[in-house]
Parts: structure tokens; sequence; C-alpha cells
């Protein structure tokens, strides 16, 4: 920004502020004091302060911080804004030894007169319009009125940068994130009218979309690549308004109980349930920040605090979810939720969480690297299945994984990953989905690689105690192997493995084994109901955060992991291979052999048109129909289907009790099926009795327009 620029802002932003100043409003006052105190409440480190007290230079920057490079994956230009915001919150707390301190006020003003005058402008736009002016407005907030007058309307032109028209504040998270920056300063320049104007801006974004933003599933897409952002972007978007709901609460400024409500609900049923017992982020619904360390670390409870200080709506389940972060505490709710827009599964059991990761024609596969990360995501979205009993099973993983043998996934292992430029690929089929009746479910990928052609129809089965992983149809035209992983996480304890019937502990290394009945690994069984060749891994493995990231400030420091790795091998040039395994998470070695023996799940077809389970037990039965057909349940009971679709089947004793049906394809209006079974019309059903061929024709009626691939529920 040159010299004529910023005096002419300068010149306007006086003018405005004479006109609309307003320091008397108390619902400002009160708000600004509510912040301050938010930002204090995390303590100062005064040998922190001491330290930058001691290094910072008479012109006011840091010698070893590189302000050279304003690159897109260096700019380490912004530990400098970083450290004026800590100063900064030292200065104002009264429990700091440097509160009011005179010569630390004397360091903020040389350092941020520094960076006035030099308006470091960074490639990565997120720099330029929320990075520094959101560090900036603190930085006034804190101290702005003991900063020499100047100085401080010399930084409106740079905090000025977060405005509702920057090219950033698209209708997503950044448009929120860059409200809530404009409302901090305005908050400073005790702008009353446009601060009313600005926080009406935030409380209307919550907002289902059809574009960008929150979508009808709770998802959550920053881009017109319909990749699941929900744990990232759509994380700041929850976490922005819940604070300023907080902020604002009891004033002429408080957000309406319908957005409230709604964001209550984006949170349970859209942020909880993409996280391991509402506690960990499911590296299922993460995209390139996976490869910054801590991207799984616990979440914590600020925002669910601040969503119980302004309603009470759906109270007990926000106070368990802050439980089971703060206590441990796992939580009793189970569910079964299929995200139809983002083509994300996500399964709660009290003692296991598990997800299934997806793409079609609908959605691209993956987050671009943009900044030089996710440099190796290839394959996240290839039908990826990741199972949690603790938590912290893929934890900081990233720099020794194996990123040909995402857990889940059926992939050609090529020589090397093709370039990072092509990552992202949309995908070419439309048969991607799940039906769920929000307690149990299956999931079905009709998977066809973007990158390399390689073919596999994959499915999965939700119990209470189990899941069962089917594929068929496993087929390549390249010269190379293709696996499918079980898991690929931290070696924790053990390895054992029943072959021939026989137990027996596994030293580490790296084996294949034939015969193999079972593999057990931290708490969890992968269980094989006929005997499988399998691969295995339980040794030490080594990378580096350079490897997926290129950004500047990452270690290059090399790391020694040990790791549990499962897998199949289908062999080059597979044509119509298949493989059946059941998970059973939640078992302790004492209980291996009495639980192993005793599995309540079997298949009922695994082909390359039908793949179907039953639940012995729970007398469910789940079916995927790749093309219409006919499922043989029992010798009483048959299921014929008109239209691919996949179908839940509940039975009570021997009657038909509940039937779910989705259409993966999100083309059908209506499903039609027929059942060897006498079943009365509902609502959104009819039925017609084959008096002649004993069936009941059915048509159940399917959810539309922004509910088409959701699933219908008829209890029956």
């Amino acid at each position: 920004m040159n010299t004529l620029f910023k005096a002419i802002f300068v010149g306007l932003l006086l003018l405005l502020t004479a006109s609309n100043a307003n320091s008397s409003n108390p619902d400002m006052l009160l708000i600004e004091e509510r912040i301050i105190n938010g930002i204090l409440k995390s303590g100062s480190n005064d040998n922190q302060i001491s330290e930058l007290m001691n290094t910072i230079n008479n012109e006011g920057f840091w010698p070893e911080i590189n302000y050279t490079d304003l690159s897109r994956t260096a700019f380490e230009n912004s530990k400098h804004t970083s450290r004026l915001v800590a100063m900064s919150k030292a200065w104002r707390n009264p429990n700091s030894s440097f509160h009011e301190n005179s010569e630390l006020l004397k360091k903020i003003a040389t350092a941020l007169t520094f960076w006035v005058k030099n308006d470091f402008i960074c490639e990565n736009w997120w720099n330029n319009e929320i990075g520094t002016p959101s560090d900036l407005a603190f930085v006034l907030l804190l101290v702005g009125d003991a900063l020499p007058k100047e100085l401080t309307q010399q930084t409106q032109p740079i905090v000025g940068r977060a405005h509702l028209n920057a090219s950033g504040a698209r209708p997503s998270g950044d448009r929120i994130k860059i409200a809530e920056i404009l409302a901090r300063n305005l908050l400073f320049l005790e702008d009353e009218k446009q601060f009313g104007e600005v926080v009406k801006v935030i409380e209307g974004e919550i907002k289902f979309e059809t574009g960008r933003g929150m979508q009808y599933d709770y998802s959550f897409h920053h881009r017109e690549d319909w990749v699941n952002n929900t744990l990232s972007y759509g994380l700041q978007f929850a976490d922005v308004f819940a604070v300023w709901g907080d902020y604002v609460a009891n004033t002429r400024y408080s957000f309406s109980q319908e957005k409230i409500k709604i964001l209550v609900d984006y949170y349970l049923d859209g942020i909880c349930k993409m996280m391991a017992f509402g506690k960990y982020p499911d590296l299922g619904a993460k995209n390139r920040e996976i490869s910054r360390a801590g991207a799984l670390s616990t979440m914590g409870t600020n925002t669910p605090e601040k969503l119980l200080n302004v309603t009470d709506y759906r109270k007990k389940e926000i106070e368990e979810i802050i439980a089971s972060r703060n206590d441990n505490v796992k939580p009793k709710r189970s569910h079964s939720k299929f995200f139809w827009h983002s083509e994300y599964f996500s399964y709660q059991r009290s003692n296991y969480f598990t997800s299934v990761r997806m793409f079609s024609k609908r959605n691209a596969n993956m987050e671009e690297p943009y900044n030089g990360e996710g440099l190796l995501n290839h394959h996240l979205g290839d039908g990826a299945n990741y199972v949690y009993t603790e938590g912290n099973e893929y934890y900081n993983i990233f720099p020794v994984f194996d990123w040909q043998k995402i857990p889940g996934t059926t992939v050609l292992q090529k020589p090397e990953m093709i370039p990072e430029k092509n990552i992202q690929k949309w995908g070419s089929i439309t048969f991607v989905g799940g039906v769920t009746d929000g307690k149990y479910g299956a999931v079905a990928n009709d998977f066809v690689s973007p990158h390399d052609g390689t073919k596999a129809r994959k499915s999965w089965f939700f119990f209470d105690e189990e899941y069962v992983c089917l594929g068929s149809g496993i087929s390549s035209e390249k010269n190379y192997p293709v696996v499918t992983t079980l898991n690929q996480c931290h070696l924790n304890e053990d390895v054992i493995v029943n072959v021939n019937g026989k137990n027996s502990i596994l030293e580490g290394g790296v084996r294949e084994l034939n015969s193999v009945k079972w593999v057990y690994h931290n708490g969890i069984a992968y269980i094989f109901p006929q005997s499988t060749r399998i691969n295995l891994l339980n040794q030490a493995q080594t990378g580096s955060w350079t490897r997926i990231n290129r950004q500047t400030s990452v270690s290059k420091r090399e790391i020694s992991m040990d790791i549990f790795k499962l897998w199949i091998d289908h062999g080059a040039n597979p044509i119509s291979e298949k493989y059946e395994y059941v998970v059973k998470p939640g078992i302790t070695k004492k209980s291996l052999n009495k639980k192993l023996n005793r599995i309540n799940v079997e298949t009922l077809i695994n082909s390359n048109e039908i793949q179907a389970v039953r639940h012995k037990k729970l007398n469910i039965v789940q079916a995927i129909f790749y093309k219409p057909g006919t499922l043989t349940i029992s010798d009483e009971v048959s299921l014929t289907v008109e239209n691919p679709c996949i179908v839940m089947i509940e039975f009570n004793k021997n009657k038909l009790a509940k039937i779910t049906v989705s259409d993966p394809n999100r083309a059908l209006e209506s499903v039609s099926l027929s059942v060897t079974a006498k079943v009365q019309s509902k609502p959104d059903m009819s039925s017609v009795w084959d008096e002649v061929q004993k069936i009941s024709r059915l048509s159940i009626n399917l959810p539309k327009g922004v509910y088409a691939g959701q699933s219908k529920n008829i209890n029956l």
C-alpha cells in the first residue's frame, strides 16, 4: 500500500471515528470486556516475554526471523505478529509481572511500528486478510489506547484488509472469521453502527447452504470441490459463532435462539459425530492439515462451554461432550450417521468408533495440497476405514505412514506416487452411499481409482460388537500388486495371530502368513471367516514431516515409530478378486478365544452384483444391490429389488419389523422391491399383495432435493 493511499485511508478513518464513536454504549463496553477477559484467560508466560524483550533489536524486529521470504510455504513474519499479541497480553494481564510495564509498552510500539513501516504481504491471501489483521486487532484491543494515536491509525489500513468485500470473505468459514476480526476492530474504533451490522452478518452466516458452507446433512464444504471440510473450516465456523454468541449474550446484539439451535445441531450432529468418542478428530474427516504435527490432538471444551452459556437446548448432550474431553468419560450415546453430501459415514459405540470416507461423481476425492501441505494424500478418500478404541491410534503417525496402504482402501502399489498436482480428482461413479436407521448401517463404494483405474466393489456392514468388510470385483490392468489394507496404526503391545487353529505371539518384523483365522492387536480382532493369506508388519518405520509438508517451519528431523500394518495382497493384474473380514473392537487378550469362537455375523453373498450380511443375534439383514436382483435370506424369505439400492431389513422373530432403504445413485424418486412376507401399506410406502406368488410388492418413496441420498426408514 503506497504512502498516499495510507494517508487518505487514515484521513477517512478519522472522519469515520469522529462521526460514529460512541464510547458510552454499555453493551459494546461489556462485549469488549468479555473479549479481553477471554484473551487473558490463557495467562502469560513471563519468561517468554522477558526473552522477547531481550532479543528484539532497536529497529523493532527479531533477527532470527526471516522477514524476506514472503512465499506461501514460509512467511515466518507471522511469528512477529503472534509475538506482538503475547507481549500485549502480558502488558494487559494484572497477574503478569509485566502488567502495564512501560518498557514492555515501548517494545510493543517499536515492534508494531516496524511492521507498519514494512507492511509485509504474503503470497498466501489468508495471512493478509485473516492472519495478520487478526493478530493486530487483538493488539489494538489490548494496548491500543496506551499506544500513540498516530501509530494505531497507521495500523488501521492493515487491520482493515479484513472486511466483508475482501476476496477471502466468501460464504464459508472464512467469511465468518473475517467478520469477527472486523467486529473486534470496530469495538476498538467504537463504531456502534457498523459494529451492529457486522454482528448481524456473523449471526446470518449460520444457515444451510447448497453451495459453500453448512450442508443439510450437517457436514461442511469450504470449496466447490465439495470435499468434507467439517473438521477444518467447518470447525472454525462453529467456534467463531459460539464465541460471539457468548460475547453478545444478554445485550442488544444477542443472537436469536433459532440460530443458536441450528449451531448446536450442527455441532452435535456434524462436528462431534466426526470425532471418536466426541473427543478425538477422525482422520477420515481430515485433509491436508494432517501434514501438521498435532492435527489429531484432543479437542478442547471452549466451544461446548460457550454453547452452554447461551442455551439449554440439548444441554445434556453438550455436557456429555465436555465430560468426555475433561474427564475422559466415554459417551454412552451410540450413533450411525451417513453424511450424504460428503460421502462420509461415522459409527460410534461405547467401546469403539469407526468411519468410512469415500468420493463419487458428485465430489472430489481430496483437498488439493495447498501451500505445500498434504503432499501424499492421494488415496485418503478411496474407502478409508479407521477404527478407534482409545482415540490416539493414528496420532502424528504421518511422517512414517505408508501412503499406499491407507486403512480400508484397495490400492495399486505403484513404485512411486504420482505428482502432487494430480492428487485431487473427481470420481466417475455415482453408486456411492449408505443406509442407516440411526442405530445400525451399511455403506457401499463402487470404487474406480481416478489415478490408475483400479476397480473394487467395497462394502461395510455395522453392528454393535463388530462390523463386516466385503470386497469383490477387484481388478487392475497394471502390472503391480493391488492390496487391501485392514489397518495401519501405532504398534501397541503384542500382535497375536491364529494360524491353522493355533495362537502365537509374533516377534517384530515383516511377514506373509497363510491359513490365518484371525489377527489381534491393541484390543481389536481382525477375523477371516475363510482362512486367508495375509501380510503383516510390526516394527519400527522411519520418515520425516518434510515428506508430506514443504512449509519451511516443518522439522526436517528423521522420526522413528513402531507401526502395526495388516494387509491382503491380491497380486498383480488381479481379475475379480475378493476379500472378506470382520473387525471386532474392544476385546481383551483373555477373552480372545471365547469371543472369537462366537461370531454372530454371516456373509450371505459377496458377488459383483450383491453384497449382503446377516446378523443372527440382532436378526438384521443388510444388502448392497449394485443392480436389480434377488437375495435369498432364508428358506422362507427372499428379497427382490428392481433398482440399484441399499436395503436394511430388521426382523422381530420371523416377522418383518422394519425396512430402511437408500439410493446411492441419487436418481430415484422411489425404490421398488418385493419380499416374501405380507406387508401392510404405510405412509411413504405402498404395498400390494400378490396372492399367486405370495409376495408383497413394495414402493418406498425416497427423500428428494437436498435430502437425496438420505435413508428412508419404514417401521412395520
